[in-house]
């Protein structure tokens, strides 16, 4: 519930930038979550990542058929997974040709993917571009088997999350979503973002 609660505001910050209107306090548009019935450390992680005051994301990313949409910042520690997604470190940049390599929580954001189908859209959305995927590649892998963050033929993307989706502990498998770049957009409209609802 926390790292909604987060991701949300993120969401909204992000809007904000794309609308070029000047960011109000989040807390106005929507209040912080009631975390009476939360463990402490839930709360302490929460409260954590509040003050981490990590900013808008460089991204966001949405599946429209999953009802899928995730801030994404750089890097995959902890905090920022507590987030939203992360751009893992080494592979592609948004714009940039390459493989972009995206992470998040089974337990949290990435939770959907257990639903995603071949030929779905992903949208990966910049303040003034938005690039449309189209997933072309399901796997399941070794942690330790990189191969899917290297280079494809084309532009690419590919989405990473720890599987079995509902396994007690450290997951022993990783569930890759690979997309081809399959369109891209330029613009400053306020469609090309969700915004919280």
């Amino acid at each position: 519930m926390y790292a909604t609660a987060i991701s949300q505001a993120k969401l909204w910050s992000f809007s904000q930038l794309k609308i070029d209107s000047p960011p109000a306090k989040y807390e106005e548009y929507r209040p912080a979550p009631d975390l009476s019935f939360t463990a402490e450390k839930r709360v302490a992680s929460y409260k954590e990542a509040l003050a981490a005051r990590m900013g808008a994301p460089l991204a966001v990313l949405s599946i429209p058929r999953l009802r899928l949409d995730v801030p994404v910042f750089e890097g995959t520690d902890g905090l920022t997974l507590d987030q939203g997604a992360g751009r893992i470190a080494g592979t592609g940049k948004p714009g940039e040709s390459g493989n972009i390599g995206i992470a998040a929580h089974r337990d949290g954001f990435f939770r959907n993917l257990k639903d995603i189908h071949m030929g779905d859209r992903i949208e990966l959305a910049q303040l003034r571009h938005q690039f449309i995927y189209t997933v072309d590649n399901i796997m399941v892998v070794d942690p330790s088997d990189t191969t899917a963050l290297k280079a494809r033929a084309q532009p690419s993307l590919t989405l990473v999350t720890c599987y079995p989706f509902y396994f007690g502990g450290d997951a022993p498998r990783r569930y890759i979503v690979q997309a081809s770049l399959a369109n891209s957009e330029q613009g400053n409209t306020e469609s090309d973002i969700r915004t919280p609802n």
